[in-house]
């Protein structure tokens, strides 16, 4: 039991550190609500779990080729820059009654999926962090426990992602609409550094080769 919490709470570390879909979160929740953020989260989770199959089925290789890695490089600088402008664009016209359901909920979900599945360093961080989980366990666990350690890990991203809806949810209910729209534009400056980040990488590796 200890051994699985363990791994509950890899989960909740890899999930944890302030990324791009952190950010997005914040933004969604206060904008929109916790449904909002938690689809957000949701689609990240479910590029994590793509990521963590590639890892398991040992595709990797295909997806560290220069031309792969390239793409994914810049079109994750277009949704980052694309998302950061929204969020700085409509972050003077938050509204507290009425903003909750303006959003089609899918494309919060898109949104935590796309701007996850595109980012290179989830790729480097699955392989990093899941490789060596796999690379452990499998010396001395059977495959279904490897299945069940897997598992926890995907609950301790998902604990995240409520833990994160809850908090940029629960910003609407304690501050002002002034103070609302700042954190938004702190949200959508952070995505768009992110994807300033992204094209100067991507651009390098594209010279590069």
């Amino acid at each position: 039991m200890g051994t699985l919490f363990s791994y509950v709470l890899l989960g909740l570390s890899l999930a944890a550190p302030i990324g791009p879909v952190n950010a997005a979160q914040l933004d969604r929740g206060i904008k929109y609500g916790f449904f909002h953020a938690w689809l957000v989260g949701v689609g990240a989770v479910l590029a994590d779990g793509v990521y963590m199959l590639i890892v398991y089925l040992g595709l990797v290789s295909f997806i560290n080729t220069p031309l792969i890695q390239t793409f994914l490089w810049l079109f994750g600088c277009f949704v980052l820059l694309y998302t950061g402008f929204e969020s700085l664009l409509s972050a003077g016209k938050i509204n507290m009654q009425n903003s909750r359901n303006q959003e089609p909920t899918y494309k919060a979900f898109f949104s935590g999926f796309i701007m996850s599945i595109t980012n290179p360093l989830t790729i480097l961080f699955w392989l990093g962090i899941y490789g060596s989980v796999l690379a452990k366990t499998a010396s001395t666990s059977t495959n279904s426990e490897l299945i069940i350690y897997s598992a926890a890990i995907f609950c301790g991203l998902l604990l995240w992602d409520v833990t994160m809806a809850t908090i940029s949810s629960g910003f609407r209910k304690i501050l002002t609409s002034r103070l609302l729209a700042l954190i938004s534009i702190i949200s959508g400056l952070s995505l768009i550094g992110f994807g300033i980040y992204f094209g100067i990488q991507g651009v390098k590796l594209l010279l590069s080769h």
